[in-house]
């Protein structure tokens, strides 16, 4: 399908929201402080010619793979080949962007849901909750990125799903892939349903969404070698045990009979292997605000993704490569709405790592109500309105205090 000239909305004849929020975000990109009381102005930016794949990378939540740096132009069949081993399915349904929303063209902005999933052989396919939220925003300048996650423990109203017989109600917003993936709903409608639940609660429509299994993302991380991870705050591993200096799950550790030592991720930036920086990821019991630490640590991780990337040299190796090609079509199953993959790849080619903004829901507080359960403040759905109109650069320049702090 030809990349449409026709506009979604007139958010791309205003300035661009990134320039706006440029002065807004200098502690993710030179360590830099507050903004001053009068913006400056936006220096103009220059393209960096990084791999075609690490914009890929971004698009799907620093997700597939990178390449050796083709040339752009008439670059589409070389997306499309290596692309075609990664399952695309109808993950939105009803939440896709209407026509009228600016689905029929990939000139406007771009919004894309991100679900992470732990699947593991031993639970049953129907039985798995989406606990890793992302919204991925693209303003219509397609030269920035923002990730907004949504907290797991967040109590929604899931609407009524006939795909998997569930009757609507309210539960955490993580309980929404599992009301949809039962009674052979699958992954297909856990997605359909996440999605409408995020819908109704923030009125943000999706251009398309990425299912991306933990299990296969660590073998996406392995391909890359290593990632860098800065460890805020240290931690011991809920999940996974050292059995003769060999880290393995909890469960599985239990089974050796041998003694455990316990995963403990030190304070302090490193290069960490993929289980590492992947279990490091997935921590919340013992962070001081909990999954508000772990979502900013998720983000931190799909960041040193990208970066990892546009590394020098990093897919010069064909092996290389071709590992990274089958470990994505592994880790991820994709929906890009009405946009085939090489064309939403390719408008997406203005956009890297280095543009990657972590933004911190509730300010990466709790908000919880008289349920125990946590809410969307005033504040976080202001910022998901700013997403709808395409302001979340001004949105962010005027509320810092939802930049993530991590770098």
């Amino acid at each position: 399908m030809p990349v449409q000239t026709r506009r979604r909305s007139s958010a791309s004849t205003r300035p661009s929201a990134a320039a706006k929020a440029s002065a807004a975000i200098p502690s993710q990109r030179s360590g830099g402080g507050k903004p001053p009381g009068d913006p400056p102005k936006p220096a103009k930016k220059r393209r960096r010619k990084d791999p075609l794949w690490a914009r890929i990378t971004v698009v799907v939540g620093a997700v597939l793979m990178v390449t050796s740096g083709a040339a752009l132009a008439g670059s589409k069949a070389v997306i499309s080949q290596a692309t075609g081993s990664i399952a695309q399915r109808n993950l939105l349904g009803e939440a896709g962007k209407s026509d009228a929303e600016g689905g029929e063209s990939l000139e406007g902005p771009i919004d894309m849901l991100l679900l992470g999933v732990d699947a593991r052989e031993r639970w049953a396919a129907d039985d798995v909750r989406a606990d890793s939220i992302i919204v991925l925003h693209i303003p219509a300048s397609h030269d920035q990125a923002y990730l907004i996650s949504i907290p797991r423990d967040t109590e929604a109203e899931i609407p009524e799903f006939s795909k998997s017989g569930y009757p609507g109600g309210t539960d955490k917003i993580n309980a929404a892939f599992q009301a949809g993936a039962r009674n052979g709903g699958g992954w297909e409608g856990g997605a359909q349903l996440m999605a409408q639940t995020i819908k109704k609660m923030t009125g943000v429509s999706f251009d398309g969404a990425a299912i991306i299994n933990f299990g296969g993302f660590k073998s996406v991380i392995d391909a890359l070698g290593t990632v860098r991870i800065c460890v805020s705050q240290e931690v011991k591993s809920a999940h996974m045990s050292y059995v003769d200096d060999k880290p393995m799950w909890n469960a599985d550790a239990k089974k050796t009979g041998k003694a455990r030592t316990p995963v403990v991720h030190k304070k302090g930036c490193r290069e960490m292997e993929g289980w590492a920086a992947l279990d490091y990821s997935r921590q919340r019991y013992g962070l001081k605000n909990g999954d508000y630490d772990r979502q900013q640590n998720q983000q931190q991780l799909i960041k040193a993704m990208a970066r990892k990337a546009t590394e020098k040299g990093i897919l010069s190796n064909p092996v290389k490569l071709q590992q990274l090609t089958k470990a994505a079509g592994k880790a991820f199953i994709l929906d890009t709405g009405k946009a085939s993959l090489p064309d939403l790849v390719f408008t997406m080619r203005g956009v890297t790592g280095n543009e990657l903004t972590m933004l911190r829901t509730n300010g990466g507080n709790f908000h919880g109500n008289a349920n125990g359960r946590e809410t969307l403040s005033p504040q976080t759905l202001e910022m998901f309105q700013a997403v709808r109109r395409d302001e979340l650069g001004e949105f962010i320049y005027t509320n810092p205090a939802m930049l993530s702090t991590r770098k």
